[in-house]
């Protein structure tokens, strides 16, 4: 097998690119990528040239596929290996371009590794360190991984790394009021609070498919998006030709959390649903709402995943505040692998004991679940909850 590159996810057809990775995963599908690079936000100039790898038979069928950046920075990753950077330039070896396995802006877990079985899927894995060395490279980073991802690139001599998120579960709930009754008293108490005080404020909301707005509701959801990000002095990942193109799209899978106050709009959610699940992307408002945060972003999702008998809730990165809201810690993954032997090895160790913490963080997690003790959570055979998760530890 070989690999050759695309300098834009546009350069395989969709049917081909599609055809390796699961219709209920938005954001490693063609229409995704392929918008992010098509609108600027994926690019050169942001730090994130596309060089997408192509796994081929010897007669050019392909056999797999990985989106792969090459990054000129360590932004818009959410893991986070800033100090990495500066221990490589430490002892004179340049950390940037690195190469990066994963999804631009996405901290959600799900497959990197497009492929027609578990040997291509290997010979994939074992391509991306050695395309990192042959190219002079200092490093590849695999993001956010599904086990059989990680184990492809831990048998390629890539590195794990765990860190922690925080996911809503359905357990069979009949609506709202029925996920409360489950919370433990004083967790009820401080969520009723916070959902009282947005409803006296005169809030109401809706829960729209992104392809039911138009141009100048989009151009609204996008100021409060930009928003955000202008209050920490940043600019946009994302560009308001994206969202008219991907979500507007026809059939698009961003569904809008909309809060009104009267006619105008004070805040959004943007929200990507994907098989059975809801996954949080972005927030904005224009001026502050006592809890309205906790509302646009965590309990309306909740309530529209029990509606819509979505199984699970996948509100973005970190976040400990989430717990006393309902959600659960989860473990993610992801791989890496220095061509620094030094630095490899450091990593390794630094590595080592950061996962010892994840596990003993679990454990601290879990001693303050939300949830009533006296009522026993179902666990579901597909589910690993951090604090029992030894498997990789």
């Amino acid at each position: 097998m070989r690999v050759r590159h695309l300098e834009r996810a546009s350069a395989l057809s969709a049917a081909v690119w599609n055809g390796f990775f699961p219709a209920d995963y938005p954001f490693t599908r063609h229409e995704f990528l392929d918008a992010l690079e098509t609108h600027g936000c994926a690019s050169p100039e942001t730090g994130w040239t596309p060089c997408h790898a192509v796994l081929e038979d010897e007669d050019g069928s392909v056999a797999g596929v990985a989106p792969l950046y090459l990054k000129a920075h360590s932004y818009g990753e959410f893991v986070f290996d800033f100090s990495w950077a500066e221990a490589s330039q430490s002892i004179g070896q340049r950390y940037y371009p690195k190469l990066l396995n994963a999804v631009p802006f996405t901290p959600a877990t799900g497959p990197r590794l497009g492929a027609r079985d578990a040997d291509a899927r290997q010979a994939l894995a074992a391509a991306l360190p050695q395309l990192a060395r042959g190219n002079h490279l200092s490093s590849l980073h695999a993001l956010f991984l599904q086990e059989q991802d990680l184990a492809a690139l831990n048998a390629a001599g890539c590195l794990e790394r765990n860190d922690v998120q925080f996911h809503w579960r359905n357990r069979g709930y009949a609506d709202f009021a029925d996920f409360v009754a489950r919370l433990s008293s004083d967790k009820r108490k401080k969520l009723l609070r916070e959902r009282r005080r947005v409803a006296e404020a005169g809030l109401r909301f809706e829960v729209r498919a992104g392809d039911e707005l138009d141009t100048a509701a989009w151009e609204r959801v996008y100021a409060l998006y930009s928003n955000t990000y202008e209050e920490r002095g940043q600019a946009p990942y994302l560009s308001l030709e994206f969202f008219l193109d991907y979500g507007q799209a026809a059939g698009t899978p961003v569904r809008l959390i909309l809060a009104y106050d009267g006619a105008r709009l004070a805040a959004v959610a943007i929200t990507v649903q994907g098989g059975d699940t809801l996954y949080g992307r972005h927030w904005g408002a224009e001026q502050r709402y006592h809890s309205l945060h906790f509302e646009t972003c965590y309990y309306q999702g909740i309530e529209w995943c029990i509606r819509q008998g979505l199984q699970c809730f996948d509100a973005g990165a970190q976040g400990e505040h989430k717990l006393a809201r309902g959600f659960e810690p989860v473990r993610t993954r992801s791989a890496h692998w220095l061509a620094e032997p030094r630095l490899h090895k450091a990593v390794a160790a630094s590595l080592r004991r950061e996962r010892a913490w994840v596990d003993q963080r679990g454990d601290a997690l879990s001693d303050h679940s939300p949830y009533r003790r006296d009522l026993p959570l179902d666990i579901a055979a597909d589910e690993t909850p951090l604090a029992v998760d030894q498997a990789h530890g």
